[in-house]
């Protein structure tokens, strides 16, 4: 056994096992009352760079929640001013109804509904003007697409959403948002009415029939003695057009009578019976073509989309009036329907949408088009040239074009608040849950990473404690070994 007092290894020992368990000691209480497993990069650098990742996501987790609760108010909002644009729009055709019944009403009451319906146009192009959230205008063209006529001697309408569904190139067709760009439409299929070219002939319109007979067009009879000219009974058939959709001509070149339907397309037929054979040596029937066109618009990417537009979509449609999957509408004038002329530059879309950041990472955006929504933009398509802003029943035919045009413009108003509709519930409101699962699930994670598991953490602090307290007591023993060698000196 050696003593020493200059050096004692046993104090230096107990010491600096002392010192550890303070230190330790001191680290368990700053961890108990922060409440945090990681305080500083020393106590777990790995640890704490995975935390500061999370925690970053997790800030932005919680920030695209808001803004989409934020989406979801501007939908609202211009879901709203929609309402009531369908309710002006549901006054505007019941005048335009009142006012188809000429039979009973003068010119003083269908300008009485001219005027009504004009009021409800103004306030139309007020709600659209006027929309907004906080200072963004919602439904003046500035945050979705407008499409202009440039060539209205071959085009009479154009309507596009905020989307089409087409083909860059030759890959594969998907959906594409409508950018800023030049509308060329090429016919490839040519419009034509339904057509029955009678082979009794006469000599002219002032022929008289000679035989009597009963002749019925799509439906509805019409009768003659023989003793009537063929020039009378053909404007007989002709006054009876609208209910028909059939239109008489005399040839002139064949002297026969030849039966067109009023409108172009296979929604329209032509039925003849005719057993005396005024008109034609048999019965016969006839149906339209409906016309088919490729037209390539801009994209908002700058690339170019060709979509397959096709004519009689709907029951009522003409062949002349071409929809795409989207419902988008391109309405050809007669010249315009022309299967020769190949691609030509007949209107210009002009696109802006609003962009939303509904993830917490770059290119996590969706996007919303919501279409210049003023008279002067809804109804085109259906009545050449035409649009909301042009209805006037006070003209003849007025209120049969203010119904198409007023049916038109609801079809509109209606599809925007169905995509604003999906919009709001499976993108919005479905990110919204979304990310707040994965917020939590993330949360859950970092705490695991950071927060102080206080079981855990009071083991160690009781442990730290007692070793201290211990060390403490074995440093004092420690200390007073070296007075050992005052019995030697002795």
């Amino acid at each position: 056994m050696s003593l020493r007092i200059n050096t004692n290894m046993s104090a230096l020992n107990a010491l600096r096992n002392v010192e550890r368990a303070a230190d330790g000691f001191g680290r368990s209480i700053e961890k108990l009352a922060s409440g945090l497993r990681i305080n500083r990069a020393a106590d777990d650098p790995a640890g704490l760079i995975r935390s500061e990742d999370l925690r970053a996501q997790i800030a932005g987790l919680e920030q695209a929640i808001a803004n989409s609760q934020d989406a979801t108010n501007l939908v609202k909002t211009a879901e709203g001013a929609l309402e009531e644009m369908h309710n002006l729009l549901r006054s505007m055709r019941q005048l335009a109804v009142a006012a188809g019944n000429t039979g009973t009403n003068d010119l003083t009451a269908l300008q009485a509904n001219q005027n009504q319906i004009q009021s409800a146009i103004d306030s139309l192009n007020r709600i659209a003007a006027q929309t907004q959230f906080g200072t963004k205008k919602l439904l003046d063209g500035t945050a979705g697409v407008s499409a202009v006529v440039t060539d209205a001697t071959r085009l009479g309408g154009i309507f596009f959403g905020g989307s089409v569904r087409g083909q860059v190139g030759t890959a594969a067709a998907q959906d594409y948002a409508v950018g800023t760009g030049v509308v060329t439409v090429n016919v490839t299929t040519r419009a034509e009415r339904a057509e029955i070219i009678g082979d009794t002939a006469y000599s002219g319109l002032d022929t008289v029939i000679g035989t009597a007979g009963t002749v019925v067009i799509n439906g509805v009879s019409f009768t003659t003695d023989g003793n009537e000219t063929i020039g009378n009974f053909i404007n007989r058939i002709n006054s009876q057009s609208s209910v028909t959709g059939v239109v008489a001509n005399y040839d002139t070149d064949n002297d026969v009578v030849v039966l067109r339907s009023r409108e172009y397309g296979a929604n329209f037929s032509v039925v003849l019976s005719d057993a005396q054979n005024l008109i034609n040596s048999a019965d016969a029937t006839d149906t339209g073509v409906n016309a088919v066109a490729e037209v390539e618009i801009t994209n908002s990417n700058g690339n170019v989309v060709t979509v397959t537009f096709e004519g009689g979509r709907a029951s009522t449609d003409s062949g002349l009036r071409l929809t795409d999957e989207k419902g988008n509408i391109v309405l050809l004038k007669e010249f315009g329907n022309d299967d020769t002329a190949g691609a030509l530059a007949m209107a210009r879309t002009s696109a802006g949408q609003l962009e939303f950041q509904i993830g917490g990472n770059a290119g996590q955006v969706a996007r919303l088009s919501l279409n210049n929504m003023s008279a002067q933009q809804l109804g085109q398509g259906v009545v050449s040239g035409m649009s909301l802003a042009d209805i006037d029943v006070t003209k003849t035919g007025g209120a049969e074009e203010a119904l198409k045009i007023i049916d038109a413009a609801i079809s509109q108003v209606s599809k925007l608040r169905g995509d604003m509709g999906a919009f709001q519930r499976n993108v919005l409101e479905s990110n919204m849950r979304s990310l707040s699962i994965a917020k939590e699930n993330l949360t859950a994670t970092e705490s695991a990473i950071r927060d102080t598991n206080f079981a855990e953490e009071i083991s160690r602090f009781t442990r730290f404690q007692i070793l201290q307290q211990a060390g403490m007591s074995v440093l004092g023993q420690a200390n007073f070994a070296p007075q050992g060698v005052l019995q030697l000196i002795r």
